[in-house]
């Protein structure tokens, strides 16, 4: 009995671990490296939020692998890498992954400030007037896309910002 348990159980790691191992789909011309379909119909690589306050990223996808890093920053933008079964392997701002449950996830869209302080525009214009200043590290929401720019809110002021501003969108990425 012993011996059958332990053969399953290198069986079933050797099963997961080729599974985890299996390479990401080819990309399709005009999406991010990686982009692929995924067991949820959506596009992988994608942006999406943190949906709580305090989200276990673990080492593997289940609640059986350890707890590397907790997230504690509701709203953070992340990158979806990665599905399997329920769980999302994902990738923040600073280069940190491993992987989240679902239900810890919000489709809605945010970005994170990157590099200096940034001039939250009035409109999508380098000499159009400030309505915020925005320091690295600041999340906001992703409103809309027009080329360069990118329309946020970020603590309740609404303007604009270019691309290479923030962290949480992909580069021809039409947000609307």
């Amino acid at each position: 009995m012993m011996r059958l348990s332990v053969r399953l159980g290198v069986a079933a790691t050797i099963f997961a671990g080729a599974l985890l191992a299996s390479p990401l789909p080819a990309t399709e011309p005009g999406q991010p490296p990686g982009a692929g379909a995924s067991n949820t119909g959506l596009p992988v690589p994608r942006y999406v939020s943190l949906r709580s306050s305090e989200v276990n990223l673990r080492t593997g996808p289940g609640v059986r692998y350890p707890v590397e890093w907790v997230f504690v920053r509701q709203g953070m933008p992340v990158e979806i890498t990665a599905e399997f079964d329920t769980w999302r392997r994902i990738r923040d701002w600073e280069g940190s992954e491993g992987w989240v449950h679902q239900s810890m996830l919000s489709g809605r869209r945010a970005v994170v400030v990157i590099g200096d302080t940034r001039l939250v525009r009035r409109v999508a214009e380098s000499s159009a007037p400030a309505v915020a200043r925005a320091e690295p590290g600041v999340v906001g929401w992703l409103k809309k896309c027009e080329r360069d720019w990118c329309e946020v809110d970020v603590s309740g002021y609404r303007g604009w910002l270019k691309r290479a501003e923030f962290w949480g969108v992909y580069e021809n990425e039409k947000v609307e």
